[in-house]
């Protein structure tokens, strides 16, 4: 089979690029909508003083952005085919379906399937699975009436595409494949950007230094009395992309990024890969690797001020979105959410630890098989900024 060259792969990537681009700035005004929303709630706490667990604000913020983004179902209108908390359990129920070892894992072929059906390994991932698939069927079905496709969504694009095909494609998407977007869509990027802010949050609140640096450099880079702060301001503020930099280094959501396959024989320190071996790559270790990294267990985002070393799959030392062909095609759309949800918030927003707390009370354990997240919620009373 003929390989791409160089210069058609670099062209291939620069099209998803610019695609993935017109994307993320179609659905800006979703984004900055939902944010106006949680900034709205978090003030009302402030005036009562009261903690927000901002664990649960984070996922209610992604997971209001995608469902609006993909389905174009609004959390905040009558109607929606599955309550919030629904599905917060749903997420949290096919990570953890997802994340299960079974028997044909390690015993591929008929023994390991045996083994699996003999002991009933599927069984919850089936449940799982299928409520999610009927969710997916309800929101087409939805989409095919003919007041369906009325606001712009992932769902309405590929419908569209659908109807357009020509006889001579070869290859034709279906309502299997729209499904199986949907299903990356929903569950990657729901868990992966509230995960990330809750990690940012709190290693922030654990670092006033770095917490104090960054309110002063947002607020004197973008001014006082802004009522409200915008995707345009996102490129204004140096000190924050060095924050998410330091995040996805100590707390990359996914530890294990998406298994890859070895296509041929390799040799690798000595050790021979058989072809067709699956390789776990962990950037969570990568990321704390004293050959790499100074004092790596420590939040340093000046570390990242005078390198080009980024998170786009350039630089193998810092990848929390894969890289190559198959790194994370939702990786923009993610880090517009993160950048904003962190910017209004640290904003409008100082934040202090709820009464009889102290720093070092700050639980770290972390929790879950597919994405790590904090395991006991993150609680902190916002105090409303008086500029």
């Amino acid at each position: 089979m003929l390989q791409p060259t160089k210069d058609r792969r670099d062209r291939q990537t620069l099209l998803r690029f610019q695609r993935h681009h017109f994307l993320v700035q179609s659905f800006r005004y979703i984004r900055e909508e939902e944010v106006e929303f949680v900034v709205k709630n978090v003030s009302e706490s402030a005036l009562k003083q009261s903690p927000v667990d901002l664990s649960k604000t984070f996922f209610s913020l992604t997971a209001s952005i995608i469902c609006r983004v993909a389905f174009g179902q609004n959390f905040h209108e009558s109607g929606f085919v599955i309550d919030q908390e629904r599905i917060e359990e749903l997420v949290t129920e096919s990570a953890e379906a997802l994340g299960t070892f079974t028997f044909s894992d390690f015993f591929p072929g008929g023994l390991g399937r045996f083994v699996d059906w003999l002991f009933q390994r599927h069984k919850k991932i089936n449940k799982v699975f299928e409520e999610l698939d009927a969710f997916y069927q309800h929101v087409i079905d939805d989409h095919l009436k003919p007041e369906g496709r009325k606001n712009p969504d992932i769902v309405s694009l590929m419908l569209d595409m659908i109807d357009k095909q020509g006889n001579a494609d070869s290859f034709k998407l279906n309502m299997d494949n729209l499904k199986a977007v949907l299903m990356d869509v929903f569950l990657a990027g729901i868990d992966t950007s509230s995960v990330t802010m809750i990690w940012a949050m709190t290693e922030l609140v654990r670092n006033p230094r770095v917490m104090k640096k960054a309110q002063e450099n947002i607020r004197t880079t973008l001014g006082l009395k802004r009522e409200r702060i915008t995707e345009e301001d996102l490129d204004k503020v140096d000190y924050l992309k060095l924050i998410i930099k330091e995040t996805f280094r100590l707390h990359p959501a996914l530890p294990f990024i998406i298994p890859r396959e070895t296509m041929s024989h390799i040799k690798i320190q000595g050790y021979d890969i058989p072809p067709k071996t699956q390789i776990q790559v962990n950037v969570w270790t990568i990321g704390r690797d004293p050959n790499r990294w100074t004092d790596p267990e420590d939040f340093i985002p000046e570390r990242f001020a005078n390198t080009s070393v980024d998170f786009r799959g350039q630089h193998f030392e810092l990848l929390p979105f894969g890289s190559g062909r198959r790194m994370c095609p939702a990786m923009q759309m993610g880090i517009a959410t993160v950048e904003l949800g962190l910017m209004n918030l640290l904003y409008f927003f100082d934040w202090r630890l709820p009464d009889g707390m102290e720093v070092g009370d700050i639980d770290m354990e972390e929790a879950g098989n597919i994405s790590i997240i904090k395991k006991l919620p993150l609680q902190l009373v916002p105090v409303q900024y008086e500029q």
